[in-house]
């Protein structure tokens, strides 16, 4: 006689003994002893499968296919129904160790109320992320110039929302404030000519989490071409076909993802596909892409199975892209879950090859997929060298955010080299910190350094950057003047600071320079006359450093920073401002 339990029988009893144990702890006389505990990972909810797309089979394939890894099966007792998987997916987590409560991350549009902190949950380990400190405090006095490079990226926003939703504190090295901060689209007034193909847009208004500072904004928007006026676009597809990519937020998503950039393209456009797994392979030739039927054909063809070896991915994605070259956009877009092994193994040789490829006018993007194996160190490095953007498809909807509504940005570049540089006035600022930008920090000769390579704008992409700043005489400073050191220089001018911006035409390697002062006629009093855009700016700027524990901003509250959002959401078209309001609310129910 089989004398085993059904699975939903020691479910509920799974779930029973620890309520009832507990009960009878927190009730008794006893003391508590202490609870283990068990991570329990969130189960990923599966991405729709394009069932529209049967096309034939893809024009050239090379690839050796490699079969799929065995799944073990479970032992026979543990067979699951459905309804039992069901029940132990939604089963409440063990108790936890320190305080021997029931705890559970609470679902996505659920969060608690924002003044109630519920226990932190673990991150999922796996993903790996560059390790950074926080940008410093610097004094006028001793160091009045800052430079960077501008950043589009937005791989962090994505990454850092997906963690919230699923029920976890992201770690501080995955949030880039600037990446957050880029994430959103600001109204700022466009270039008049694709020769000056930005303008700066100013502004100084009180710091909503010090009374006795400033934020200076500083925004540009790229230059967007007229309609009908786009460039070709020679596209090479480089596609990581592992074992791990068998899931439904990895190869399945990616699939629809590209199918989303196939429909935008048109008959000026040539589009090529390159499967690196077991071994690499053409997927697909170069291919006009009006020929949708033989492309989409070619991606729904793609499965995932094998290790991760392709010895010749990276140099046949390139080798496509200069046998098809075209006087407009030629791009490598590299699409993985983060295994990089694409056929060079060394990182320093891999990043080498891109940045001389990127010389001879082909690009690299990064699109990563999936949890639990990204490289964000990796796609962040080889979309820099590559001269292209890195981002984290999330979802299908992030996927259109990325491939549809942002396409222009994503594949034509209207200014390169972008470099800011700001030199303070200490008769005006004491101290000043920028606000992100930690892996893009340039020396103060790099500025006019032409051989320094930085970032790029893509059409219509908008940029942000925020410093904080302490005016003279404020009360603010947290640096005191040094005894014996001369008294820093007075200068007559009532300017704030002085911005210069360099960058470089798509097609030349000598940069242009734009300055402008910083004067009192972009100052606000008070925070609610400056624009949405800067409200909303400061608000994600302070989420970010509340979630990453900055030394500096992290002690407004998730409601300051819930209503700032709120009062610069705008018109909100997209909704994307909407969604960080809830974003708000859900950090605040898990820090």
């Amino acid at each position: 006689m089989d004398m085993r339990l059904p699975i939903g029988t020691a479910a509920i009893a799974l779930l029973v003994l620890p309520l009832g144990y507990q009960l009878y702890t927190t009730t008794s006389m006893t003391g508590l002893p202490e609870a283990s505990t068990r991570a329990v990972a969130p189960v990923a909810e599966p991405a729709p499968v394009d069932e529209a797309l049967s096309p034939p089979p893809p024009a050239k394939v090379a690839q050796e296919r490699a079969a799929p890894a065995p799944v073990a099966p479970a032992p026979a007792e543990m067979e699951m129904s459905a309804g039992d998987r069901v029940m132990m997916e939604t089963m409440p987590e063990p108790l936890a160790a320190q305080n021997s409560m029931l705890t559970r991350a609470p679902a996505a549009g659920f969060a608690t109320p924002m003044g109630e902190a519920m226990p932190m949950q673990a991150q999922p380990s796996g993903d790996e992320f560059i390790s950074f400190d926080e940008q410093r405090l610097k004094v006028v006095a001793e160091q009045p110039v800052s430079t960077f490079s501008i950043d589009v990226d937005t791989a962090s926003y994505s990454y850092v929302r997906r963690m919230l939703e699923d029920g976890f504190v992201p770690e501080p090295d995955a949030v880039r404030i600037e990446e957050l901060v880029n994430y959103f689209p600001y109204d700022y007034p466009a270039a008049p000519s694709a020769e000056v193909p930005f303008q700066p847009t100013l502004a100084v208004f009180p710091t909503p989490w010090n009374p006795k500072t400033q934020l200076l904004q500083i925004g540009i928007k790229g230059y967007v071409p007229p309609a009908g006026q786009d460039k070709p676009a020679n596209l090479v597809f480089l596609i990581d076909t592992s074992g791990s990519m068998d899931e439904p937020d990895k190869l399945p998503l990616l699939k629809r993802a590209f199918a989303l950039l196939v429909e935008q393209l048109s008959g000026n456009d040539t589009v090529s596909i390159v499967a690196y797994a077991g071994s690499a392979g053409v997927v697909l030739e170069p291919t006009i892409a009006t020929n949708k039927t033989a492309i989409l054909g070619a991606l729904d063809n793609l499965w995932a199975g094998g290790s991760t070896a392709g010895a010749e991915g990276i140099e046949l994605a390139y080798r496509l892209a200069e046998e098809a070259r075209v006087d407009g956009t030629n791009r490598v877009i590299l699409a993985t879950d983060g295994d990089f092994n694409v056929g060079i193994d060394d990182p320093e040789k891999l990043e080498g090859f891109i940045k001389a490829k990127r010389d001879g006018g082909v690009t690299l993007s990064v699109l990563g997929f999936g949890r639990g194996n990204l490289d964000d160190a990796t796609m962040q490095a080889l979309a820099q060298n590559g001269n292209g953007n890195a981002s984290y498809i999330s979802s299908f909807r992030e996927a259109q955010k990325v491939l549809v509504e942002e396409v222009g940005g994503t594949l034509e570049v209207i200014a390169k080299d972008v470099k800011i540089q700001v030199e303070f006035n200490p008769a005006a600022v004491s101290e000043y910190r920028l606000i992100g930008y930690e892996t893009r920090a340039l020396n103060r000769e790099d500025f006019n350094n032409d051989a320094v390579d930085a970032g790029d704008i893509g059409a219509g992409h908008t940029v942000t950057a925020l410093y904080e700043i302490t005016p003279v005489g404020s009360g603010g400073e947290l640096v005191d003047p040094l005894r014996y050191g001369a008294e820093a220089a007075r200068a007559g001018s009532e300017e704030i600071a002085f911005l210069r911006m360099r960058y470089k035409l798509p097609d030349s390697d000598v940069s242009q320079l734009i300055e402008q002062p910083v004067t009192p006629e972009v100052v606000y009093a008070d925070i609610g006359q400056a624009s949405d855009d800067a409200r909303f700016a400061a608000a994600v700027a302070a989420f970010g450093q509340k979630l990453r524990g900055s030394d500096y901003g992290a002690g407004m509250s998730w409601d300051a920073i819930a209503e700032l959002a709120r009062s610069g959401r705008g018109a909100d078209e997209s909704g994307y401002r909407s969604e960080f309001v809830q974003l708000v609310k859900a950090a605040a129910g898990l820090k």
